[in-house]
């Protein structure tokens, strides 16, 4: 699905039914290996710059060839592909290609996503799609939102799984911990990439916003909440590394405690079964003309149950 855009001068994203001057064209699935061929060819510009905007295991990075320029920035997803048994994670990334070329610039993801959604939806006042640099910088801008959002998202929710785990002794509940870690390792890195490519960009000026004051403070800015959230990721993965291995000895610890109780339960439910078994054997037996040699066998019983509980109580093994 390939759609053009313009900016027009009241504000208004409008839509296009072909490119103009300074239009916006975002590439968004599903679509087809002819459609990207065609864009392609219009806009005079290699096929390669799309289909490494389509591999998910495309790093961050950026590049200019004969007047393109080209640059892949990975953005955080929700993880809509998780296995029944919930084992993925759940956040991902995936790489977004902005290809810059004459008069107009070109989106394409793999994958739909709140970043690009952001400016098809919203009402961003200072979005135009005529201005590149701009355009690129806002998207950043919103990049690094969308981690931060996440990452307090990923953080809420390990604050509630850790409630279940203090009385858990399945492995369910560390599975859910097991995929916010995943999602963890996917932020870390790809923060990671997109802060060195941006500060590269930054230093060699590749947006051309050195003679621009404002822009070049907000790509600080950007930078300085990129790092935020880089640092952000990794303190919570620390964390998260720490209270897996702590809830992993608590599950040890909280099955044990239960095979303990188990274990008392079946000796105390072993006594009386050891009495009955012994004035049960087809031999003479002390007592057994007394009218009331039921009573004082099921008395005996009851009272050596009753002292192995209280020895266990007073052990605490109950």
């Amino acid at each position: 699905m390939i759609k053009y855009y313009i900016k027009e001068k009241h504000g208004v994203l409008k839509e296009l039914g072909k490119p103009e001057k300074g239009a916006w064209i975002n590439v968004y699935p599903p679509y087809t290996h002819e459609e990207l061929k065609k864009l392609s060819d219009e806009l005079d510009i290699s096929t390669d710059f799309f289909i490494d905007s389509l591999d998910i295991d495309e790093r961050s990075r950026y590049e200019q060839e004969e007047g393109v320029r080209f640059i892949v920035v990975n953005i955080p997803i929700k993880n809509e592909n998780e296995d029944e048994n919930g084992h993925e994670a759940l956040y991902i990334t995936a790489p977004v290609g902005i290809v810059e070329v004459d008069d107009y610039i070109v989106t394409i993801s793999a994958f739909k996503n709140l970043v690009v959604d952001h400016f098809l939806n919203s009402d961003v006042k200072s979005f135009q799609t005529g201005d590149h640099s701009l355009f690129i910088l806002l998207f950043f801008e919103r990049t690094v939102h969308y981690f931060l959002h996440f990452l307090k998202n990923m953080n809420h929710q390990r604050n509630l799984y850790e409630k279940e785990l203090y009385t858990a002794v399945r492995n369910q509940e560390l599975s859910k911990l097991m995929r916010l870690q995943k999602s963890l390792v996917y932020f870390v890195t790809t923060l990671r990439d997109n802060e060195l490519t941006m500060l590269r960009m930054q230093r060699t000026d590749f947006l051309n916003i050195n003679d621009r004051e404002e822009e070049k403070d907000f790509f600080s800015d950007i930078m300085i909440d990129m790092n935020q959230a880089q640092e952000m990721a990794q303190i919570y993965t620390n964390i998260l590394n720490a209270t897996m291995d702590a809830f992993a000895s608590i599950i040890s610890n909280n099955m044990n405690t239960i095979m303990q109780r188990l274990t008392s339960i079946t000796i105390v439910l072993m006594v009386p079964t050891l009495v009955a078994s012994f004035y049960g054997m087809n031999v003479p037996l002390l007592g057994q003309e007394s009218p009331h040699a039921f009573a004082r066998v099921v008395l005996f019983a009851a009272v050596l149950t009753i002292s192995i509980v209280w020895f266990f109580m007073r052990k605490r093994l109950f």
